[in-house]
């Protein structure tokens, strides 16, 4: 088990990714570690959408289209930055949540359940030796972006996994001291 920690432990996000990106064969064995979140009431509110290689283009089309309507005096830069921003990694893996009525389940434990998935989407990856970057921003919580990905009116995104394989070593970790984080009640 101390392996399993350590590997816990030294989790990274990297923010520079490039090919290869998980197989699909891989990407079965990620999605099925991510659907062991915390579930409460088995409502499994969460789904992925894989974009990769010429629809991480359209994707890019669609952020752009989203930020000009958001904004309409988005400067040349911006919008190229919207347009691009898929281009990062070779494969892109949309976690969303889907919102049920529940009496005991409440939305926001259905998004945190769904956090979890995409949390376990990024440990798994890893553990198959890719890397990967959870992102948001103004789009991941744009209507129109989700309108545009096929997202019901009861779906939100949660995050924007960036997946590929690292590009540099990775970024130092600082240490943490868990005093700062703990208490007792």
């Amino acid at each position: 088990m101390s392996d399993i920690l350590h590997f816990l432990q030294q989790r990274n996000s990297s923010p520079k990714l490039t090919d290869p990106a998980p197989s699909p064969q891989q990407m079965e064995e990620i999605f099925q570690a991510a659907m062991r979140a915390p579930d409460h009431a088995w409502l499994r509110p969460w789904r992925f959408i894989t974009i990769a290689g010429t629809r991480r283009e359209a994707f890019g089309e669609l952020l752009e289209a989203a930020l000009v309507k958001r904004n309409p005096g988005a400067d040349a830069a911006a919008r190229e930055k919207a347009r691009n921003a898929p281009l990062r990694a070779p494969l892109l893996v949309v976690t969303v949540v889907t919102l049920t009525e529940h009496p005991k389940v409440p939305p926001i434990e259905q998004r945190l359940s769904a956090g979890c998935a995409a949390h376990g989407v990024l440990l798994a990856a890893q553990a198959l030796g890719f890397a990967g970057v959870w992102r948001t921003g103004d789009a991941a919580f744009d209507r129109e972006v989700m309108t545009g990905l096929g997202l019901g009116e009861n779906e939100e995104i949660v995050g924007l996994l960036y997946l590929g394989s690292r590009l540099g070593n990775p970024k130092p970790l600082p240490t943490l001291n868990c005093a700062d984080f703990v208490s007792h009640w």
